[in-house]
């Protein structure tokens, strides 16, 4: 009774599905990135909804197995955002459970400024120093060479981003790594499906991060994962995640351990209820089954998707490529294969044409643009009118609202990014006539 039930909830929403919102028309406008939604989201929501359980649930489980599987990682956990993984990604290596690897307040972490905020933020938030290093031209990752000069003792960590699906050096930054004993956080957020060397990009560092909002890879509509091959790290990100508790035992289930009474920690009394000791300062970051249910759907389709992106991006290289006298196109890592979120391009440094004017021009004639999110982090608002001490390359602290043009010049490439680069889309929805719109319009703004 209750499957046929649910059948006839499926069958009318196929009908409302194929004839309200599949043939919607795509609006005029080339968007830089989207979602691509079918029935078999909408189905996954529907039984997510009629099971009326509404926290992580069974939809839960399978994306999070899945997603492991698909990763080749030993442990995967779904948040609430990919901002919230990176949180949890930080704040898992400042539990004491690591001892004396454990970063404390004025650390000091390797970060780059062309960043996303919410990849420097958990730096800022547990006192510690962001090191900004330069990036490089082409793939706009952190020059490696330039990381060795910048560390110094109190260096503990790396934490950055693959630039818009393209792989860092990742050989050169677990070198150095290892040379100095420090931890890796890979935020994978716009990277999901990328490689390095065989290995999927989140799954070479000691914790990968990533994002399923809308403009993604693939979508949730909000959440995130966090990914680590160590089981100590795992347990501690799962306890920071869901609220802080010392108990692993998944919701709505008691005492899977047999040890929920039997145990002394903390300075609490012996045989303390386990469902309720706390062993760090955690939070509720936990996604929906609603939204697990549209993740189950997504990562089957995962592949096809960055199949296209693929495509996307190596036909706006093709059709670009004549305009090298005037463009920096993306270069790829040695032994990276891209999972490309967006097409980077640099206008050369020269006095006639400029990446403000191209930009203008595009957005005028329908083709939506990106920036790299914060070109130079140091010159935004947050930095220029707080007080935050940080440390260019291998200078020492700084406050963040007294920085002068002269130091800002030891990042030179990253003010090049933020003059000189912007993105456009390269998300499956894209086919071959909107990326010869987008080239059309590039050669028209030189050309005119």
């Amino acid at each position: 009774m209750e499957q046929e039930l649910r059948n006839k909830v499926k069958s009318a929403a196929k009908e409302y599905f194929d004839k309200i919102i599949k043939d919607k028309k795509e609006l005029e406008r080339i968007p830089p990135s989207g979602k691509m939604l079918g029935f078999e989201e909408l189905e996954n929501m529907i039984d997510a909804s009629l099971d009326m359980w509404l926290t992580s649930g069974r939809f839960n489980d399978e994306f999070e197995k899945e997603l492991a599987k698909y990763l080749g990682s030993k442990f995967t956990l779904t948040t609430n955002s990919g901002s919230s993984a990176n949180l949890l990604a930080f704040s898992a290596l400042t539990s004491w459970k690591l001892g004396c690897r454990a970063l404390k307040k004025g650390d000091e972490v390797i970060t780059v400024a062309t960043s996303f905020p919410t990849t420097i933020n958990p730096i800022l938030q547990y006192g510690m120093i962001p090191v900004f290093v330069d990036c490089e031209i082409g793939t706009y990752n952190i020059d490696p060479k330039k990381i060795e000069e910048a560390i110094n003792p109190k260096t503990k960590a790396i934490f950055l981003a693959h630039t818009l699906g393209n792989s860092f050096d990742l050989d050169a930054i677990m070198q150095l790594a290892d040379k100095h004993n420090l931890w890796v956080i890979e935020d994978s957020c716009d990277a999901l499906g990328g490689e390095y060397k065989g290995k999927k990009l989140g799954t070479v560092g000691h914790i990968g991060t990533y994002s399923f909002y809308p403009a993604h890879h693939i979508t949730m509509g909000e959440g995130g994962a966090v990914t680590t091959n160590d089981a100590q790290l795992y347990k501690i990100i799962r306890s920071i995640r869901d609220w802080g508790r010392d108990c692993s035992c998944p919701g709505g289930q008691d005492g899977i351990c047999g040890k929920r009474f039997s145990m002394q920690l903390g300075n609490l009394p012996y045989g303390y209820d386990h469902k309720y000791t706390y062993s760090h300062i955690g939070y509720n970051l936990k996604i929906t089954d609603w939204q697990a249910s549209i993740g189950c759907a997504q990562i089957k389709k995962l592949d096809s998707f960055i199949e296209k992106r693929t495509k996307n991006a190596k036909l706006l290289t093709e059709k670009l490529s004549d305009l090298k006298d005037y463009l920096i196109l993306p270069e790829i890592c040695e032994g990276c294969k891209p999972s490309w979120f967006g097409y980077l391009v640099s206008i050369k440094e020269n006095e006639k044409y400029s990446k403000q004017e191209l930009v203008e021009y595009l957005e005028k004639n329908n083709i939506s643009t990106r920036q790299l999110f914060a070109g130079n982090i140091l010159r935004q608002p947050m930095f220029t009118e707080s007080e935050i001490e940080c440390r260019i390359g291998s200078s020492g602290i700084i406050n963040s609202k007294k920085i002068t043009e002269e130091q800002y010049k030891k990042l030179p490439v990253t003010d090049f990014i933020m003059n000189n680069t912007f993105w456009v889309g390269t998300y499956p929805a894209l086919g071959e006539v909107e990326i010869e719109k987008i080239s059309k319009h590039i050669h028209d703004y030189f050309r005119k």
